[in-house]
C-alpha cells in the first residue's frame, strides 16, 4: 500500500473513530473493531509491518487511555490500565500476526480470518484471566476452566459478530476504493 496524504488521514481517521467507539458506554460486550483492525492491517500491511501492528495497538491504547479517563471521573466502572494488560497488547498482535495469512481481495480468506481472530483471543484470553485468578474466580479445574469460558460467551458473540461485520466494513470500503482507483485510471 502506498502511503499519501489521503491514504494517512484515513488510517488516523480509523483509529481515532475505533478508539472512541470502544469506549462507548452501552455497546454491546466485545462488540469492537479492533480484531477487525488486527486483520486488516495484518493483510495490508505485509511489506510494512510495523503499520500493521500500529493499527490496532494504536487504537487499543487510545481507547484505554479515554476508559480510563472516564474511569477517573467516575463515568463507567470499567478500568483503562489495570495490571496484566501487556497480555491483551500481545495478544493484539498476535491476531496481526493471523492478518498477515489473510488476502484481502478473497472472500473465503476474510471470513475465515474474521472467525478465527475472535475465536484464538476468546479462547486464549479466558484461559489467562482463568489462570491468573481473574474474572469470577473460577476454581483451578478442566471444569473451573469451562465455566470461565461460558462466563465469557457474551463476550465471544460479541467479538465474532464485531469481527464480522467490521472486516466486512474495512475489507469492503478498501475493495470498492481500489475499484474507484482503478475506473480513474482506465478512465
Amino acid at each position: 500500500m502506498k502511503f499519501n496524504k489521503n491514504v494517512v488521514i484515513s488510517l488516523v481517521l480509523l483509529v481515532v473513530i475505533a478508539s472512541v467507539y470502544r469506549a462507548i458506554p452501552g455497546r454491546p460486550w466485545g462488540f469492537a473493531p479492533q480484531i477487525a483492525m488486527a486483520l486488516f492491517g495484518g493483510s495490508l500491511f505485509v511489506n510494512d509491518k510495523k503499520w500493521a501492528f500500529a493499527l490496532p495497538l494504536l487504537s487499543m491504547f487510545l481507547s484505554d487511555a479515554l476508559y480510563q479517563v472516564l474511569y477517573t471521573n467516575g463515568l463507567t466502572p470499567i478500568r483503562g490500565f489495570y495490571s496484566g494488560q501487556w497480555q491483551n497488547y500481545l495478544l493484539f498482535a498476535a491476531l496481526t500476526v493471523i492478518g498477515f495469512a489473510v488476502k484481502p481481495n478473497k472472500i473465503v480468506s476474510i471470513v475465515t480470518g474474521a472467525v478465527a481472530a475472535p475465536t484464538v483471543f476468546f479462547l486464549v484470553s479466558n484461559f489467562m484471566v482463568w489462570m491468573g485468578g481473574g474474572g469470577l474466580h473460577r476454581s483451578k479445574t478442566f471444569d473451573g476452566l469451562l465455566q470461565c469460558y461460558t462466563d465469557a460467551l457474551p463476550f465471544y458473540y460479541g467479538g465474532l459478530s464485531g469481527t464480522l461485520f467490521f472486516s466486512a466494513v474495512l475489507f469492503g470500503g478498501y475493495y470498492l476504493l481500489k475499484q474507484r482507483e482503478t475506473s480513474r485510471q482506465l478512465a
